[in-house]
């Protein structure tokens, strides 16, 4: 079985553990093989926390949950030298965030240096406790949630912190089809004779990691690359697509957006089995990748703008090169 065909079959597990999510499956699959970090935003017990620990049992690695709270120390999250007594040395005891698969949820309830010592370890992959530092472990991916309706005693992400997840992705209800495909699960996961069947056989680390690499080796057009540059572009010199589009931005994306696009773009191409990226998984992908990134003006908030809709207006507004 070839490396693709290996985590094609994780995705049609997934697909039959988590009902009515499939862009938050496709996305942590993205996520995963373009070697970067997710931002979930959606109601409770829309099967975030439940889709990154399954993932984990589809894949050879291992999963920590942290639950984020204002009490909440960096090293809660890094670890932190222990004193032994009986030798008289310091110990470094790591912590959750040496795991493969960590999910920082309900991220916006942790004061700023919780949240800057989580992102430091996504941007380096590596943290500092006194005079030592610690490489984290290869295969690594943080899947932080936000709550959209709960802003009470928060601590939203600023803007440049944002910037370090490669997608902000939002998730919504399921349809009712797919509500009623969720209580018969639900039923099967609480029968002692009914429970889903396990993955085969795992994921190994030593797979996810080669399809990266295959990922970044996909043929991507001069022409493609060229649409990529113009779309970050346009959101910093935004006067040459129109008066309006200007007035509704305030500061655009930044280098890392440009990087990001072009490995989601890969990842999403490489998923779908094709040997090229193509426009199409550039703008599949634009939305997830740009909307944390971009900061609207006061003008464009006041008349119910949305980072979607300017995006929607971006895709219209720049051609092909």
């Amino acid at each position: 079985m070839s490396t693709l065909q290996e985590i094609q079959t994780l995705k049609q597990w997934l697909d039959g553990q988590i009902v009515g999510q499939p862009k938050l499956i496709d996305r942590l699959l993205i996520a995963l093989v373009a070697d970067g970090h997710i931002l979930v935003e959606g109601a409770p017990g829309l099967a975030k926390t439940k889709a990154i620990k399954t993932l984990s049992e589809g894949i050879e690695g291992d999963f920590h949950r942290v639950q984020f709270t204002p009490d909440l120390l960096p090293s809660d999250v890094t670890g932190t030298d222990i004193y032994r007594p009986e030798t008289g040395t310091f110990d470094f005891q790591h912590g959750p965030i040496f795991h493969n698969l960590v999910l920082a949820d309900e991220i916006n309830r942790a004061p700023a240096k919780v949240q800057s010592a989580l992102l430091e370890a996504m941007a380096e992959r590596q943290i500092s406790v006194g005079k030592s530092t610690y490489k984290l472990p290869e295969l690594f991916l943080v899947m932080a949630t936000q709550n959209p309706i709960e802003q009470e005693g928060t601590y939203p992400l600023p803007e440049a912190q944002l910037d370090r997840f490669l997608m902000h992705v939002r998730v919504d209800f399921p349809s009712a089809e797919a509500e009623k495909l969720i209580l018969k699960l639900s039923r099967a996961e609480a029968s002692i004779t009914g429970k889903p069947a396990p993955m085969a056989a795992a994921v190994s680390q030593a797979t996810l990691l080669a399809a990266r690499e295959e990922a970044l080796n996909i043929h991507m057009a001069d022409a493609v690359e060229d649409y990529i540059v113009a779309l970050t572009t346009a959101t910093r010199q935004p006067d040459a697509y129109g008066e309006d589009f200007a007035r509704w931005l305030e500061f655009g994306v930044s280098p890392r957006a440009t990087i990001s696009l072009d490995r989601c773009a890969r990842a999403h191409a490489y998923l779908q089995d094709k040997d090229f990226v193509s426009p199409d998984d550039v703008r599949l992908v634009v939305h997830d990748v740009f909307r944390h990134r971009l900061i609207l003006s006061f003008e464009a908030e006041a008349n119910g703008m949305t980072a979607d809709a300017i995006i929607d207006e971006l895709i219209k507004r720049v051609p092909l090169v």
